[in-house]
């Protein structure tokens, strides 16, 4: 069985324990998950939410931009001119 074949016939609650176990960092029995398996449960995750259509705003990951959408604060929107010049004496140290 291929990659895209077992995930295509992935169960949508395992998809689901997937999703919860990247969002906690730990699989359902409490076992801390390794950067390994995130970075591959993430992967599995996404390649299922692509194959399945699942709406964009249900995607792990997905932010609302809401009102920010399409302004400097967007960080999909390039800066017109490059970063501006930054002054360090503008900055102070905080130490705590």
């Amino acid at each position: 069985m291929t990659y895209e074949e077992l995930i295509k016939h992935l169960d949508p609650t395992v998809y689901q324990n997937l999703r919860r176990a990247i969002e906690l960092g730990k699989w359902p029995d409490g076992r801390t998950m390794t950067a390994e398996q995130k970075a591959i449960s993430l992967e599995a995750v996404i390649y299922y939410e692509n194959l399945h259509n699942i709406p964009e705003q249900e995607r792990v990951g997905y932010l609302d931009r809401g009102e920010k959408a399409g302004t400097a604060c967007d960080p999909s929107v390039k800066a017109a001119g490059g970063m501006p010049d930054i002054d360090p004496d503008l900055f102070v140290e905080v130490k705590s």
